[in-house]
């Protein structure tokens, strides 16, 4: 691959080449996106927390914003390292730019109550009861439904859904939906999987309904082709990953301190064996410092040394990630201490955060709203369907959203999901109360 195509500043679907003096083309994708409903619509949507109260909590609109900074640093330092295989016309903060707008869009396409949510929608379509809502569906269709995914969804937001319909979507430059694109090849029918619960099913970055979208991408980029519409990742994607696990391993630490799942001195140990030769904080000695002021310096060291590290490996793996060799995370390419230190944050995480008896709860109502919320409107998605008085005013609920169904069952079943996966938690939880006939309560 070359950094010439990689760094594409065309746009998808876009009917002008306009230039400005003020924003890069990098810049205009960040405001684009920012600026997004669906970016909005992050604001009440869980990280880790489900229907959380606290307004100190993650949500997936904080979280995505403190993605965006760390990877903005990832880029601006990593394209320093390795400058003179750049194009000229490309300077460091443009390739902070590009990450920065992907990070800042790389969970918009998820559910609300999180992976639980996912798993909500992934088992509704498994269920035997619903399986003649698949039956004129091909199994590729039918993995879609059945694997749904976040990662797929946000790149029909990006390219289909938001702004320009059916015509670009957002019309962001090629570079940042390169970067963008995790996992850029199509599902994998269900019989290749064998029995895999919808919790495991591999990841996948493009529904069927946007694999020309995919094939656009990868051809002006030039991605590296691994088989049909399966592609090897683009560069800068390894840099949006580390810092999504930068920041989920070791920032989202701190909420369950706040929600006291966990406490401080669990916490510090991690931290500072990560810090090594950064230097011991003084807020760590000093009298009547709170554990946030304490953990605030502690994570200011801990994200300078793994900036710095990851992009090192970034620079030192330059050739194979072009090469689309790469195995692996760009973490396991740094300072061994590292991958050890993000281990055992994560399973302080899982041990003491994930396995909460309040988070489980809050977990299986939002499970089940997105189930009340699918009962009733999948099957609605029927082509040529005699609607009782009930399916009418359901039907009302999604004209009044933009869904307008036609003949194409997938694609009728493809809007229902548009919708449910831009809610937020609450949003779900309060309709599902309204489907079942209960009052609304604020929550």
């Amino acid at each position: 691959m070359r950094w010439l195509e990689l760094l594409s500043t065309v746009r998808l679907g876009s009917k002008k080449n306009n230039t400005e003096q003020a924003r890069s083309p990098f810049h205009k994708d960040y405001d684009r996106i920012i600026f997004s409903q669906s970016f909005r619509q992050l604001n009440r949507k869980t990280q880790v927390h489900p229907l959380t109260q606290h307004d100190g909590i993650h949500t997936r609109l904080t979280h995505s914003l403190e993605v965006s900074c760390i990877g903005r640093s990832l880029g601006m330092l990593a394209a320093e390292k390795i400058k003179d295989e750049l194009p000229v016309w490309i300077s460091p903060a443009d390739v902070g730019a590009i990450i920065q707008a992907a990070c800042l869009a790389h969970d918009i396409g998820n559910p609300p109550f999180g992976h639980s949510g996912e798993y909500a929608i992934r088992e509704w379509f498994d269920d035997i009861s619903h399986t003649d809502f698949l039956r004129h569906l091909s199994l590729e269709q039918q993995a879609d439904l059945r694997q749904f995914e976040g990662n797929a969804q946000g790149l029909r937001l990006l390219t289909k859904i938001d702004y320009h319909p059916h015509d670009g979507g957002m019309r962001l430059t090629y570079a940042t939906l390169g970067a963008y694109l995790k996992y850029p090849w199509l599902s994998k029918t269900i019989e290749s999987q064998g029995n895999t619960p919808a919790s495991h099913r591999a990841k996948f970055g493009c529904y069927q309904a946007e694999k020309d979208i995919l094939q656009q991408i990868a051809e002006q980029l030039g991605l590296i082709q691994l088989g049909d519409y399966h592609y090897c990742r683009h560069p800068l994607t390894y840099l949006l990953e580390a810092a999504d696990d930068m920041c989920y391993a070791l920032i989202d630490l701190e909420d369950g301190i706040t929600l006291n799942m966990l406490n401080y001195a669990e916490v510090e140990p991690i931290f500072l064996a990560l810090i090594q030769d950064y230097g011991i904080p003084a807020e760590l000695n000093m009298p009547n410092t709170t554990w946030h002021q304490k953990i605030a310096a502690l994570r200011g060291r801990v994200m300078k040394r793994l900036v710095d590290e990851v992009t090192t490996a970034f620079a030192k793996q330059h050739w194979q990630i072009l090469s689309g060799q790469l195995q692996g995370s760009l973490l396991d390419y740094c300072s061994p201490d590292i991958a050890i230190g993000i281990h055992r944050a994560k399973e302080l995480a899982r041990e003491k955060i994930f396995e909460h008896p309040q988070k489980a709860g809050l977990e299986i109502i939002g499970h089940q709203s997105l189930q009340t919320i699918l009962d009733a409107f999948i099957p609605l998605t029927t082509p040529h369907k005699t609607l009782s008085f009930k399916e009418q005013r359901l039907l009302a609920i999604l004209n009044r959203s933009g869904v307008y169904f036609e003949q194409d069952h997938y694609e009728n079943i493809m809007q229902v999901l548009d919708i449910i996966s831009k809610f937020s938690d609450h949003q779900a939880y309060q309709l599902s109360q309204e489907l079942r006939g209960n009052k609304i309560g604020a929550i």
